[in-house]
């Protein structure tokens, strides 16, 4: 950040010298914790106490019903942190229109900190960033119920019977996936909160983002050292160093997509 421009913007904002005149206000560390507590504690309700319930409304064999229950579950908790940051967003600045919600989470292209050059070549960034989070699926994991880790039940026979044909099902695992990688995490973990930890936790405000956001996965605890450790590097530093949170949304949505294709190809098969 320029140095000039830092002495004169307020004690409780940010400014961007190319950004608009769109007002970030630094978020206390309570705040910080407020926010994180109202996206990782309904996810880790859902998953441990509310699907486990639903599921004995689903039909299926073995872990079917719960896999349909996490389906629903986890889909509405990540609906949720969409809604949580929108409102947040409309209590921020009054407003929902795109150019201020666009500035107000970083919704734009990464721009180099050196040239100031953006878009262009810095996407071709996210590439590594996907081969790192690609890497982080392969981090042996502690042990775990395995009624709760869906990406061992669409690789089982039950897995691949109960999504054969399931065009509904596909449907909602689709949803899952855009908002989980694009909609919900990132956008409430490096849209909402990254730009707004400055304040708090100052040069290190992307790590201590990326550790909350290893901490937040208490719906999936053994992904939690995984997460801090990789995701991190791969989608917070990059977040914050190119002030683009698109550049974390797509290196994340990476996995959306190969979730995606192969859900597809179980479905037409």
């Amino acid at each position: 950040m320029d140095v000039s421009l830092a002495h004169r913007a307020p004690a409780n904002t940010h400014v961007d010298a190319n950004a608009s005149a769109v007002e970030i206000p630094q978020y206390s560390r309570r705040k910080i914790m407020a926010v994180w507590a109202a996206a990782a504690l309904p996810m880790a309700a859902l998953a441990w106490v509310v699907a486990p319930v639903l599921a004995h409304g689903f039909d299926g064999d073995g872990n079917v019903p719960m896999a349909k229950a996490l389906i629903v579950s986890l889909t509405a908790g990540l609906i949720w942190q969409f809604v949580l940051v929108m409102a947040l967003v409309w209590h921020e600045q009054r407003t929902l229109r795109w150019s201020v919600v666009r500035e107000a989470l970083r919704l734009r292209a990464p721009r180099s900190p050196t040239s100031g050059r953006k878009g262009g070549r810095l996407w071709l960034l996210v590439l590594p960033l996907i081969v790192a989070l690609a890497v982080e699926e392969m981090i042996p994991q502690v042990a775990h119920p395995g009624s709760h880790d869906m990406a061992t039940f669409l690789e089982s026979a039950a897995g691949q019977e109960f999504l054969s044909g399931a065009w509904g099902w596909f449907a909602i695992i689709v949803a899952f996936g855009v908002f989980n990688t694009a909609l919900g995490e990132e956008l409430l973990f490096r849209g909402l909160l990254l730009p707004r930890m400055e304040g708090a936790f100052g040069r290190g405000d992307w790590l201590a983002n990326g550790v909350l956001f290893g901490a937040y996965h208490l719906h999936v605890p053994w992904m939690i050292l995984p997460s801090a450790l990789i995701d991190t590097i791969a989608l917070a530093y990059p977040a914050k160093r190119y002030r683009s949170t698109w550049i974390a949304i797509a290196a994340h949505s990476a996995q959306t997509v190969v979730i995606s294709l192969a859900v597809l190809g179980l479905v037409v098969s």
